[in-house]
């Protein structure tokens, strides 16, 4: 059964009663998490070594859901490198992750997501202008058997009424979970761009957390939740489409986030022994090189180069690459050469991001 032309009900679903007692109860162990990781991500003081290790990780699994398949070491290696040197999948996953700092900045800033702010998302995304679909034509197929299985709205007009109806519930005072989850399906259902929809409606997730101060800083994502049960997000997506069943679907969201809370916490944990033991290493081992700062910037950038040693301290190239080389020597970097330059890897680190 397609979804032809199904005619998206605005927001809040007053009609529909979604505080069931499943949700509530899910919902309590979901913020519960969420209190968790908040209240466990201060541990690491330096706030970029997270956002940029995990923002990046969710990068990649994001952009893996629309296909868009590299590795962590594909995507670090080339962040050492020029643009020139990225190929497409890489500077797919790279301009997601800028769009999630652009995100980011915008709740810092304003407290609020306008229909602009989603447009700007989407560009950093998909490195066009292209806007708000004002082509017909549009239609959802299944990536097996190429059957179409919903048609998203397709006037321009009415696309636009629907997200600004979107972002005045977005940002009202109502702060549930469950509230995500309704917002998520009603985004991808509007599906207001030609490309990039899927990636920039996960963006909004997360921003959501941030605007409802569930989270201080963007360290938690849905996609590798996602991937792993990814037969489930499309059918219970299509399940409220068609049938206006909600509670299956929001549950889904929820324990996401329970999940993914948990599974982030953990990370975090393991970041920070790794963080404590390695400043503990430098400082016994090679006393003359240490600082806090020096460690905190291979966590940073767990592939380095001289430059950014440079860049950083002011010192000069010979320095840095001595500084690099000691580290290399008590086993916490290991060189990689990539064209001219030499690259060092923080082995430890790469082991944890590459974590489930």
């Amino acid at each position: 059964m397609t979804n032809k032309g199904a005619k998206l009900l605005l927001l809040p679903f007053d009609s529909v009663k979604i505080e069931t007692r499943a949700v509530l109860r899910k919902e309590a162990e979901a913020r519960q998490a969420l209190a968790e990781l908040k209240g466990f991500a201060p541990v690491i003081p330096n706030k970029n070594i997270l956002i940029s290790a995990i923002a990046l990780q969710e990068a990649k699994e994001s952009s893996a859901i629309e296909n868009i398949v590299t590795t962590q070491d594909e995507i670090y290696r080339s962040l050492t490198m020029t643009p020139f040197a990225y190929d497409l999948a890489v500077k797919e996953v790279i301009n997601y992750r800028e769009a999630i700092y652009a995100g980011f900045n915008i709740v810092k800033k304003r407290q609020l997501i306008r229909i602009s702010d989603i447009k700007n998302i989407q560009e950093t995304i998909v490195e066009n202008n292209a806007g708000i679909r004002r082509l017909p034509g549009t239609s959802l197929v299944n990536d097996t058997t190429r059957e179409v299985v919903y048609i998203p709205p397709q006037d321009y007009h009415e696309i636009r009424d629907l997200l600004d109806n979107f972002c005045r519930y977005y940002n009202n005072d109502e702060d549930s979970l469950w509230k995500m989850a309704v917002l998520h399906y009603q985004f991808e259902s509007i599906h207001p761009f030609y490309d990039g929809n899927g990636r920039t409606g996960r963006i909004l997730n997360i921003l959501y957390l941030l605007l409802k101060n569930y989270l201080d800083t963007p360290i938690l994502y849905l996609s590798s939740y996602i991937i792993k049960n990814k037969n489930d997000y499309y059918a219970l997506l299509q399940e409220v489409r068609k049938k206006r069943v909600y509670e299956p679907w929001i549950l889904y969201i929820l324990n996401g986030i329970e999940e993914t809370s948990k599974q982030t916490l953990k990370k975090i944990q393991t970041i920070k022994n790794l963080l404590e033991s390695t400043l503990e290493k430098v400082r016994v081992k090679c006393p003359r090189i240490y600082s806090k700062e020096l460690v905190e910037l291979i966590f940073e950038n767990p592939y380095s180069k001289i430059d950014f040693l440079v860049n950083k301290f002011g010192i000069n190239r010979k320095t840095a690459s001595k500084y690099l080389k000691e580290l290399e020597a008590i086993k916490i970097l290991s060189h990689l050469r990539a064209g001219k330059e030499m690259l060092y890897i923080n082995t430890g680190l790469m082991e944890v991001l590459k974590m489930p």
